[in-house]
């Protein structure tokens, strides 16, 4: 039986000959655990194929969703946040925007577009959770109302796709002001006549939620995407009680009235289109 028997001490293998899996191309899902390509991921509009979890999409994939062909104009692309105060926390918020607009390839939390949703020519305004959580400051307040003032000079429908931590507090009340100013630009839109069609995505919070992101003629929601003002932590320990099961999620706010909609994003273009079509000829 001697040619049984080992002639080396271990077992050679070359690393250029290993199966390996090339980096980023599985992608688990949060909310069951399944493990999906990332292509394929990519296909179905970042929505787990499994149990239907939307992930986070930028603002350039909603672009890429919602306009005929994927095709579209920017808009304010060259505007850009200062620090005005000053502030510092951690770090300097000069420091932050820096990083951020390095990381993101954007100018700030949001990106504006016209182009046409099933053959409608539309002004969109969609927000980008990934330049410092969505934060709203100067710069996101100013693009969001060049978009509405878009839809009122050329007369034509507008979304606005939220997905917010709130206001930027490192620009004080200069974010808070945001608000008001949207909100008042909302107001002559919706004196025009003008459908306003609001899709809030996961999360929605804060000075978002108080103004435009709940201004819609219609509210449509994203599946389970968290939306309110202060976060749940706060609420239960200022009432000292439990919160209800599904507190502040989308399906919570459809059964009490706050949300018109609560709609799969592989059938959003489908479901605005629809209702620009219904409201534009009632118009």
């Amino acid at each position: 039986m001697a040619w049984f028997r080992r002639q080396q001490a271990g077992i050679r293998t070359d690393s250029s000959d290993r199966n390996e899996v090339p980096e980023g191309q599985w992608t688990k899902c949060p909310a069951c655990g399944e493990i999906i390509n990332s292509r394929l991921l990519e296909e179905n509009q970042y929505v787990c194929p499994k149990c239907g979890h939307h992930f986070p999409l930028s603002s350039a994939g909603y672009f890429d969703l919602l306009f005929d062909d994927a095709k579209y104009q920017l808009f304010d692309a060259e505007l850009f946040s200062v620090d005005a105060l000053e502030f510092t926390d951690r770090k300097s918020y000069a420091s932050r925007l820096k990083s951020a607009q390095t990381k993101t390839d954007l100018s700030d939390a949001a990106q504006a577009a016209v182009g046409a949703i099933d053959g409608n020519r539309v002004s969109v305004a969609a927000m980008d959770f990934s330049f410092i959580g969505g934060s709203m400051g100067s710069v996101v307040g100013e693009i969001i109302a060049r978009a509405i003032k878009r839809a009122c000079t050329e007369a034509i429908p507008l979304v606005i796709i939220s997905q917010s931590g709130g206001a930027r507090m490192m620009e004080g009340a200069l974010s808070l002001m945001q608000m008001a100013k949207t909100s008042a630009h909302l107001a002559r839109l919706a004196d025009m006549g003008l459908p306003y069609i609001s899709v809030l995505t996961n999360p929605t919070t804060g000075g978002v939620t108080a103004s435009f992101a709940m201004l819609g003629d219609v509210n449509i929601a994203e599946p389970k995407a968290l939306i309110g003002f202060a976060g749940p932590r706060v609420i239960r320990e200022t009432m000292g009680q439990d919160l209800p099961d599904g507190f502040q999620r989308s399906e919570f706010l459809q059964e009490r009235g706050f949300v018109d909609a609560v709609v799969d994003r592989r059938e959003l273009k489908a479901k605005i289109a629809h209702i620009f079509d219904l409201l534009l000829e009632a118009a």
